[in-house]
């Protein structure tokens, strides 16, 4: 072979040797063109915050209706003056109260959040028993067998006695998550009086009588509206009516000076039956937090 062969062979090596590699090497961008699959890890959810509490005032003011005061258990001396059955045109009511009160609510896990069970806890508080009508303004025993007895008429004042009124309602907020959450609610309630005492300066001269209420259920009526202020706080108008709640009250062993009678210094008049629609309108506000 010539070395001009030898030139021509070389030549050629060095032009198709280029094309050679060329055609080999992967195409530009193919990796890029490989698919990427991103592996994102499950965002965690955030728990529901299902307590709350509200810190506040509430003002309990009975939208009272009574039934005539009944005398029972009346013998001896005092059925010369009294009789057993109702005293016409005599009532009683009971006064309202303001405590510190709070709300405790639970959102239950279902619903949406747009249910919640709640119950008020307050501090016992005193309530005031007051004569009312003839009651009041007249002597329950003016005369015995036409004699003037001198008792005279008992004023205003009855008794007290410490209540507590636990109820727990069932709560529908329509919108929990809005910025103003109005809502309703109904439930049950149960009025719990103790340690009553008679306070009538006239019914316990002699000797002081027995007092006693009983247990008074009742139906639990709710509204109100909540507003977010911040964070997990919020503020809250809540009111309640309580309806159908009777307290059955009884003072026993009532002994009355009777001044104006030559034979008897005092007499036993027996037993006083008071029944009241108590029916509470309760009216709360505060601040209060999820948690």
């Amino acid at each position: 072979m010539g070395a001009r062969s030898i030139l021509i062979h070389a030549m050629l090596a060095l032009v198709v040797a280029p094309a050679i590699a060329h055609a080999d090497a992967p195409e530009p961008g193919a990796d890029d063109a490989t698919p990427v699959v991103e592996v994102t890890a499950p965002r965690a959810k955030t728990p529901r915050k299902r307590f709350y509490i509200l810190a506040g005032v509430a003002h309990i003011a009975p939208l009272a209706q009574s039934r005539e005061l009944e005398l029972a258990d009346v013998d001896g001396a005092a059925s010369l003056a009294v009789h057993n059955g109702p005293i016409p045109g005599s009532g009683s009511t009971v006064s309202s109260a303001t405590i510190p009160a709070l709300i405790l609510g639970y959102t239950l896990p279902v619903g949406g959040g747009k249910l919640a069970l709640e119950t008020v806890l307050g501090l016992p508080f005193t309530v005031k028993f007051e004569a009312t009508g003839t009651l009041a303004n007249e002597s329950i025993a003016p005369t015995a067998l036409g004699i003037p007895t001198g008792v005279m008429a008992l004023g205003p004042e009855l008794g007290e006695a410490t209540a507590a009124p636990p109820l727990v309602t069932l709560v529908y907020k329509p919108t929990p998550a809005s910025a103003l959450r109005p809502y309703v609610g109904a439930g049950v309630a149960v009025l719990f009086a103790y340690n009553g005492r008679v306070t009538n300066a006239k019914l316990t001269e002699v000797a002081q009588p027995t007092f006693s209420i009983a247990p008074a259920p009742g139906l639990v009526l709710q509204t109100g509206v909540e507003a977010k202020l911040f964070g997990n706080f919020f503020a809250r108008v809540d009111v309640k009516f309580i309806a159908f709640m009777m307290a059955r009250a009884e003072v026993h062993h009532i002994q009355m000076r009777t001044p104006d009678l030559p034979l008897f210094d005092t007499v036993e008049v027996g037993t006083a039956k008071m029944s009241v629609w108590v029916n509470p309108l309760i009216i709360q506000a505060g601040v209060g937090a999820n948690f």
